[in-house]
């Protein structure tokens, strides 16, 4: 049976066409952008498809495709970030490999004091500074995942991405529309990195080169994850984040540890739901559903005015899961949010007529997140992967390490609004839901991006595609409405007009969104048949043989 893969594959017919159409009246830049393009796809478009088409696993395939997008999207994640994968064996068996961040031992005792003030602060990338840099755990996780389930040899996987990051390639439209969150006076290195030979900030179309952490990857790729955590690289990079004001230290990455778990799990209909215990958010996830799935859903809910009643019960399920998620350092009380008696509860609580005030909901503000990346794949004997990786806000704290070319996450910030104190070795609490359903005759691989928006878009992907009677690819295009930390509503630009004006007058609040960063990838297998969908709103495009 065909094997296939999805990835977040930005650089597509799509982007393509967008920026040859901008260049189409010079025909010297047009000539050369193609040429670029086409030895940009030789070599890094194949990345996770060629690892399967060699025999590699579903594993084997997600780190090297996660290792490709680190260097096309390095706004988002990278070596210095963290990451949980949801990995199922070809016997259906189900893990978690979770390698998210953690607290530093010699963290500064007055971190959260500097944390802003969520209902006044609205950027895009609030928490930059070294002030928020977590353990890294990506590369201990990659490790981990191939210990267990990897096929072909560590430094295979590297390879195309090592070449790729040497050679260089054409600054995506994605990439290009964030590179000024690199431009700031505390992140000079960083914007070096994305500056031309005249220091003019790189724009969409120049060809962008990572030597320093191309020499990186291949001291990983020759001696393993180690090299990392300890020697040379660890030297650097420490000396790097401390002269940045950083508090790591060569002990903290020293004693890193990935952990393997087994999947917690939910029935959905004909479904089990695997999903990773806290620190990821798929507690959330599975309560919303559990929540929605107690309202028997089917086409018709989207007809009429029964649309606008689904819309509300669900922003309402939305709402309570907000005021839940303070609770996410205790797996006991999470546990509990999983089980269809609390599900039947808050549905109790959900009133069809109107909306209540936010102390209704328990909300304690906290500010919002964005960014990540998530890989879905599906191999040739039935094994599966959905991984989300992420270095948190845009470039994460923005401080570059020069001597390693590791961009650093910023994830202690997901500490703010949720604890009052840190504690070593403690890992943030985050929204990542990297899922597998599963029936008798049926999987879906499932995770989305976007920091707090994920459970937004898997949440609406599920439902129109599960219950409401689309395919998969119209399901994760359907528009959405978030639920911000202050259980405003906002609506993607398409949304129902209809239905917002319906959501207003039940009592729900309403504000324009600026940005929408919420990118389903998913991959699903029914009855021998393969359909892999990678969300339009970054202009992805799914990858298979």
């Amino acid at each position: 049976m065909p094997a296939r893969c999805i990835a977040g594959h930005y650089l597509n017919t799509r982007e393509n066409g967008f920026t040859l159409h901008k260049f189409a009246r010079d025909p010297v830049r047009r000539e050369k952008w193609i040429a670029r393009v086409q030895r940009t796809r030789a070599l890094w478009f194949p990345n996770d498809r060629d690892m399967l088409e060699k025999g590699g696993s579903a594993v084997d395939g997600a780190i090297a495709a996660l290792l490709c997008t680190s260097l096309l999207n390095p706004q988002s994640s990278g070596l210095g970030g963290g990451s949980i994968f949801t990995v199922m064996d070809s016997t259906g068996k189900v893990q978690i490999i979770n390698s998210r961040e953690r607290v530093p031992a010699k963290y500064k005792a007055d971190t959260l004091k500097y944390c802003p003030d969520p209902s006044r602060f609205l950027s895009v990338t609030p928490y930059p500074g070294s002030l928020w840099i977590g353990i890294p755990g990506e590369l201990r996780g990659y490790e981990q995942a191939h210990r267990l389930y990897g096929k072909l040899p560590w430094a295979t996987l590297f390879q195309p991405s090592i070449q790729l990051a040497r050679q260089g390639f054409p600054i995506s439209q994605i990439l290009g529309q964030y590179l000024s969150y690199s431009d700031a006076n505390d992140s000079q290195s960083l914007r070096e990195l994305f500056s031309d030979k005249n220091g003019n900030l790189m724009q969409m179309g120049d060809i962008l080169k990572f030597e320093t952490l191309a020499d990186t990857l291949e001291t990983i790729a020759n001696f393993g994850a180690d090299a990392f955590y300890s020697g040379k690289i660890a030297e650097n990079l420490i000396r790097d984040i401390q002269e940045a004001g950083g508090s790591l230290t060569l002990q903290d990455l020293a004693s890193y540890k990935a952990t393997v778990s087994d999947a917690w799990s939910i029935p959905l209909g004909e479904y089990q739901m695997y999903f990773a215990p806290p620190p990821a958010g798929g507690y959330i996830l599975s309560l919303i559903l559990n929540i929605m799935k107690g309202y028997d859903l089917n086409p018709a809910s989207l007809r009429g005015e029964q649309k606008a009643l689904f819309y509300h019960r669900y922003v309402e399920a939305l709402k309570f899961a907000n005021g839940l998620k303070k609770f996410a350092f205790s797996s006991e009380l999470t546990k509990k949010f999983t089980e269809d008696s609390f599900a039947d509860h808050i549905r109790s609580l959900i009133s069809d007529e109107m909306s209540h005030e936010p102390q209704y909901y328990n909300v304690t503000p906290y500010l919002d997140s964005m960014g990540t990346t998530h890989v879905s794949v599906l191999a040739q004997d039935g094994s599966a992967v959905s991984v989300t990786s992420s270095l948190n806000h845009l470039f994460g704290s923005r401080v570059l390490s020069p001597s390693t070319g590791v961009i650093l996450n910023n994830h202690l910030s997901d500490f703010c609004g949720r604890v009052d104190t840190l504690f070593a070795g403690e890992q943030p609490p985050s929204s990542m839901s990297p899922s597998v359903f599963k029936s008798k005759s049926k999987v879906l691989v499932i995770g989305s991006t976007g920091g707090s928006m994920i459970t937004t878009g898997m949440a609406s992907a599920i439902m129109n595609h599960l219950w409401l009677g689309k395919k998969l690819k119209e399901a994760i295009a359907t528009p959405v409405v978030f639920v911000d930390s202050q259980n405003v509503l906002k609506f993607e630009g398409n949304f129902d007009k209809d239905v917002i004006e319906a959501l207003k007058a039940l009592g729900h609040t309403h504000k324009p969104a600026k940005k929408f960063f919420n990118v389903v990838n998913a991959v699903e297998k029914e009855d021998g048949c393969i359909n892999a969908v990678s969300d339009a709103r970054k202009l992805g495009k799914a990858a298979g043989y």
